[in-house]
This record gives structure tokens, C-alpha cells and sequence, in this order.
């Protein structure tokens, strides 16, 4: 029988196999597609996750050996330039990478960690007992496992067949346009920007909102640029096309913009999307089936926080399905899976919901925008979105233990990139004298003398508890792992 059963090959499934693999467990991807899409999809990372991939030793594979993240000097919100450069703890950190490109590098770990990737395999039925769950699939022979993830996105057929609810709100008053472009040379500026005659510069990789719509331009290295563009209640029919995007962008600017076919290699995309969802799952359990990604959570694409969001709940759910599944759970550990990440995705989805509304034409918009200009120009306010947009603002409920870091990501630490590739907990013990106990066997004691404090940390990166003596270790080792 099979540990656990994955339901999707995307980033954030392959990401959960990882970190199953990693800590003992033996995961099995099912994929409905025969080959990985060639589909444009999210063009980067933002938040949190980059530093958890670095913390995995996978950030180098998306950039170069030796490499590490550093805080990003910009960034924007709901069509607003942030700037990043004068607050005392940027922790804000992207990543431009194409998504197949993440996946790809997922993929690869996933095999060198002896995880089995089976394509063509279409889940279309499941059925749960006490210790296992079936898992039907087309044209196949079925698959038992222990448990089961739907990581195969927002139409997730896992979460259909478990009964979970997915509400929220659908709109679909706007139309959004995008596709790969070509532009003549001198329209392109030395920063990358985007020369409209008549109208000024549109900005490289930021969205810019006029009072007839939004647009965003992309000149991607070594590759086509992406132009998109959104509009509401301006209809369309038949095939998204390249006369379509540039009517649109010129609409948007009040000018023609000359957009050309592409002319690099491909793939090219051409899309057009209509309206869009907002919805989180009623739970994120159903006995031994869970939902992570995007089949737990939809929202707007703005801001980029969906793989951020995504790949955390992976990181999140893979160390507690691998405990109960070698019986170094204790009693409720998965429940806090829920307990944990649903918050965070009602978080995302308010930032995106509010972002979509500042973006949206209008007198009332521009108003409205006009006092939020003036808000950002506060390093206070700024300090506050880079945190809501990264995620560093969240802040697990780590039961009784106390100290500042208890319940927060763990902050870039000596030594902390090397130790956490592992994927175990850790004990950073700055003294060399704590005693794990009964759970040594579990957690990794490393003597760090440059730290002032001891720390307890979960293989996610939370810190679980904080002491300058061993006060309250056992208890919170207690929380979080079963004693041998």
C-alpha cells in the first residue's frame, strides 16, 4: 500500500512529494496529463516561498550555484509602485522564473528522492475506510494509499468526490487579455519600459491602471515579452486574438500601440479570461483525504501569491502526514493543517480582493486611490503590505509557549540554509546544554553559539519554542512530536 497518494503533478503536488520523501514517507503522484503542459502560467515567486526553497537547497537550481535570495527593492500593490528600499526589515523576496521552469526543478528533485510519477493516471472515484482510502482511476487499475492529497487545482475533482464546499463569490463583469508580443526596438527603454507615443512609458513588470483599465508589460530575458491588459464590460467572442490584445491596450492608453506577433521560438500564449473566483474549501480535510493549492483556495492572480500560498501548504502538510505516518504524530497533529493554513489563504484572499477593487476605472476608484498614495508614502504602511504580501505576518498558534519567535516563520539564522535541507526539526541550542529527552531521536540538537537564545524549530521553518534555559522544552516538543 502506498504512504500517500497525490492528485496532481503541478508545483505544489511535486513540492508535497519532496517534502514526504524527505522525511521518510513514500508518496506516489498521479497525473491526469501524458506530458507537462507547455501552458504560460505564473511567471514568478513572491513571498515566504523563496527563502523556504533556498532553505531546501532548491533556489540555486532555479538560478545559479552559489547563489542566494536577496529582498526585492520594489514591488507593487494594486497598481502602485512600493518601494522597498527604506524599510528596516524587507521581507519581501520574488523570484522571475516561469512556472514550468519551477516545476521542472521539482520534478527532478522528486526523482532523486525515489518518488514514482505516474501520467495519464485520471483520479474518478475514491472511497475511504479506517485505515486506507482507494483511489479509482480511468482505464487503470485502482491505487490504495493511507491518505490522499487533491493537489489538482481549482475544478479539483478530489475535492468533488469528498463533498468538501468550495464558496465564495464569482464576477464576471471584466475581461483580461494577455499574450506574447513583439514591439519595434525603440519603443523599449533602457529600464525595460514600454514607449507609447502620446502617452508616456509603461513600466516593466508592474500593473499600471488608467481610468479606462489596467495593463501590464513583461519584457521577460531571453523570450518574447507578455503584454496583458484588463477591461470591464468590454465583451468578446470567438478566439482570444492579437488584434483583440492590441484594441484592448489601446483603449486602456487612450493611444495605439503597435503590438506585433511574436517572434521568438514559443511556446506563445494567447488568452483571454472573463471575470474571475474567489473561493476557499469549507474544510480542508475529509478523514483521509486532504486539499492543498489552489483545489483548498482561488483567488485573483494580482500580487502573485498564489504559488507562494500553494508551496507553504505543501511545506506545511508534508512533516505532519510522514509523523502519522511513522507514529511520531501526536494526537490531532493533522488537524492543525486546517487549523493553520486556512487562515492564511482568508488573508491572501482579502489583500487580492482589495487590490482588485483599486485597480478597477473610476472617479470613485481614483478617490479612493488618491488617499492610498498617501498612506504609502508612510514607511509604516509600507512595512505592513511587504509583510502581508510575503506572508511574514503570520503567526501559528504554537499552544502555551511563549517568546517573541514562537509561532513565526524563523528568521535567516547562521548556519540556517545548510541545517534545514534536511527537512527534520531542529533544536538550535546556543549553550550546548539542552536535553531533546525522549524526542532526540527526532530532532536534530546543533550547538549554535552566535544565537542569544535557543530555538525549537519545525521542519516548516516555525519556531516552536524560545528560551534562554530549558524551560517549557519538553512541553513544546511534547505539541509537536510523539515521545520514542
Amino acid at each position: 500500500m502506498i504512504d500517500v497518494a497525490i492528485a496532481g503533478a503541478g508545483p505544489n503536488g511535486l513540492m508535497l512529494a519532496c517534502e514526504l520523501a524527505l522525511a521518510g514517507a513514500r508518496p506516489l503522484v498521479l497525473e491526469r496529463l501524458t506530458e507537462p503542459t507547455g501552458e504560460q502560467r505564473a511567471n514568478g515567486l513572491v513571498g515566504q516561498v523563496v527563502r523556504m526553497l533556498d532553505r531546501r537547497g532548491l533556489y540555486e537550481r532555479l538560478t545559479a550555484p552559489g547563489t542566494t535570495p536577496e529582498p526585492a527593492p520594489g514591488f507593487v500593490f494594486g497598481a502602485f509602485p512600493l518601494d522597498l528600499n527604506d524599510l528596516l526589515d524587507n521581507p519581501l523576496y520574488t523570484l522571475a522564473v516561469p512556472q514550468r521552469r519551477i516545476e521542472h526543478m521539482l520534478a527532478e528533485r522528486a526523482a532523486e528522492l525515489g518518488v514514482e510519477v505516474r501520467r495519464g493516471h485520471d483520479v474518478v472515484g475514491l472511497t475511504q475506510g479506517e485505515q486506507s482510502v482507494v483511489i479509482e482511476l480511468h482505464g487503470r487499475e485502482p491505487v490504495e494509499a493511507a491518505f490522499l492529497v487533491g493537489a489538482d487545482g481549482g475544478h479539483s475533482v478530489v475535492r468533488k468526490l469528498t463533498g468538501i464546499e468550495f464558496p465564495g463569490v464569482t464576477t464576471d463583469d471584466s475581461v483580461s487579455r494577455t499574450g506574447h508580443v513583439s514591439v519595434p526596438r525603440d519603443m523599449v527603454g533602457a529600464d525595460g519600459g514600454l514607449i507609447v507615443p502620446g502617452f508616456g512609458i509603461v513600466p516593466p513588470f508592474r500593473h499600471l491602471r488608467t481610468e479606462h483599465g489596467l495593463i501590464a508589460w513583461a519584457p521577460f530575458p531571453g523570450g518574447d515579452p507578455l503584454i496583458s491588459t484588463v477591461e470591464w464590460e468590454q465583451p468578446a467572442e470567438g478566439e482570444a486574438s492579437l488584434d483583440e490584445l492590441r484594441a484592448s491596450a489601446s483603449r486602456v492608453l487612450g493611444m495605439d500601440v503597435p503590438l506585433d506577433p511574436p517572434t521568438g521560438p514559443g511556446p506563445h500564449l494567447m488568452r483571454r479570461l472573463f471575470g474571475g473566483n474567489t473561493r476557499i474549501a469549507s474544510r480542508y480535510r475529509a478523514g483521509r483525504v486532504f486539499l492543498l493549492g489552489d483545489a483548498a483556495h482561488v483567488h485573483s492572480a494580482i500580487g502573485g501569491p498564489g504559488l507562494n500560498l500553494g508551496l507553504q501548504d505543501a511545506v506545511n502538510l508534508g512533516w505532519k502526514l510522514a509523523a502519522e505516518l511513522r507514529g511520531h504524530a501526536p494526537h490531532g497533529l493533522l488537524d492543525t493543517y486546517e487549523l493553520e493554513r486556512s487562515p492564511v489563504a482568508q488573508r491572501v484572499t482579502m489583500h487580492t480582493q482589495a487590490q482588485s477593487l483599486l485597480i478597477r476605472p473610476g472617479g470613485d476608484v481614483t478617490a479612493l486611490r488618491e488617499l492610498f498614495g498617501e498612506l504609502l508614502a508612510q514607511p509604516a504602511t509600507r512595512q505592513h503590505i511587504a509583510n502581508l504580501l510575503s506572508g511574514a505576518d503570520i503567526t501559528y498558534d504554537m499552544g502555551p509557549a511563549t517568546g517573541a519567535l514562537v509561532g513565526r516563520w524563523a528568521p535567516d539564522l547562521p548556519g540556517l540554509r545548510e541545517l534545514t535541507r534536511t527537512g527534520r526539526p531542529l533544536l538550535l541550542d546556543p549553550t550546548g546544554t539542552l536535553d531533546a529527552g525522549p524526542w532526540a531521536s527526532q530532532v536534530d540538537t546543533v550547538t549554535v553559539p552566535e544565537l542569544n537564545t535557543a530555538l525549537l524549530l519545525r521542519p516548516d521553518c516555525y519556531v516552536a519554542w524560545q528560551g534562554a534555559t530549558g524551560d517549557g522544552l519538553h512541553e513544546a516538543l511534547a505539541t509537536w512530536f510523539r515521545a520514542a
